[in-house]
């Protein structure tokens, strides 16, 4: 008998659910609700079980947050909750809560060929260390390497490695953060955020007014052309992101592949392509015609963290 799971997204304005077959590891019955809705978690899975008119017994949720006790406490919402109250709540043989870039990590084995983007490289050795890497609201960064016939996640907080700027746009670039902060991050150019702080720091350097943009404003007029620094911002938006990725691959030598996940690189894909994103992922010295041979896939499913938690769970049952 095929097994179902609970599977859940749980971010910081959102939270995502959906049933888990165990065997295939297809989602179904997705739902999503705002997390202000409910005092906690247990809201939200009851609602859900309303809804879907689904049972099960098996569950496994990632959390925009770290998982280090029993008490989960998410940074950026109100709820806090005790994994093993859950369980018992809900009548669970087994709850696991993972960190949401971990799920992340671990969809990657799992993704559909039609939702990945090569940019490069040769074919994936079949079981090879592979990173992970997403710019989003923050800069997520994670591992998977193969043992005993199973994918074990290495997290951490890779996003927030020291910036090591290339060329002298981005040597004034990390001068201007420096006006900002006491130590400048990759995550501070590599985000959401990055995207705008890259904007207004190649307008101080060039005497100019920035304008109130969002990221989505940035790469809007970049792709269309019609604001010059908007252009330059997300050219040296690439390659940093390149760098910062061909270090990944030197790190851990992922001949596995290189993914890069996350809510802003999949929206401007084909800017990536033609840009010197790869050249400068290959860059790396007497190194580089190793590295020109890793892959690195942009990962364009929508839900990779429901998988990664079906991929997860999967492994532990």
């Amino acid at each position: 008998m095929t097994i179902k799971a609970l599977v859940a997204d749980i971010g910081g304005t959102n939270i995502r659910l959906g049933i888990a077959d165990m065997e295939t590891l297809s989602i179904s019955n997705i739902l999503s609700y705002q997390c202000k809705d409910f005092d906690n978690v247990d809201g939200a899975i009851s609602q859900y079980k309303q809804d879907s008119k689904q049972e099960f017994e098996y569950a496994c949720l990632d959390v925009a947050c770290p998982v280090v006790s029993d008490e989960v406490n998410l940074t950026n919402n109100h709820w806090c909750f005790s994994q093993a109250a859950v369980a018992k709540q809900f009548g669970l043989k087994k709850l696991i809560v993972i960190n949401d870039f971990t799920a992340i990590a671990m969809s990657v084995p799992n993704i559909a060929k039609d939702k990945l983007v090569q940019i490069g490289g040769q074919d994936a050795i079949p079981n090879a260390p592979i990173a992970i890497f997403g710019a989003g609201t923050g800069l997520g960064v994670a591992n998977l390497i193969h043992a005993e016939n199973k994918w074990i996640p290495v997290g951490g907080e890779g996003g927030h490695v020291d910036f090591s700027p290339i060329d002298s746009d981005e040597i004034g670039i990390l001068q201007e953060l420096q006006k900002k902060y006491a130590r400048v991050s990759a995550e501070q150019v590599l985000s959401g955020l990055g995207l705008v702080q890259i904007y207004q720091s190649l307008c101080a350097m060039n005497n100019e007014t920035a304008k109130d943009y969002e990221p989505a404003d940035i790469t809007k007029h970049a792709i269309d052309g019609t604001d010059p620094l908007a252009v330059k911002t997300l050219d040296v938006f690439c390659r940093i992101l390149g760098s910062f990725g061909g270090n990944l691959a030197l790190t851990l030598m992922t001949y596995g592949g290189v993914f890069i996940a996350g809510g802003v690189v999949p929206r401007f894909i084909e800017y990536v392509k033609t840009s010197e994103f790869r050249a400068r992922f290959d860059a790396k010295g007497r190194f580089g015609k190793i590295i020109k041979t890793v892959p690195v896939y942009v990962v364009t499913e929508e839900q990779p963290g429901l998988i990664g938690c079906a991929a997860y769970l999967q492994q532990e049952i």
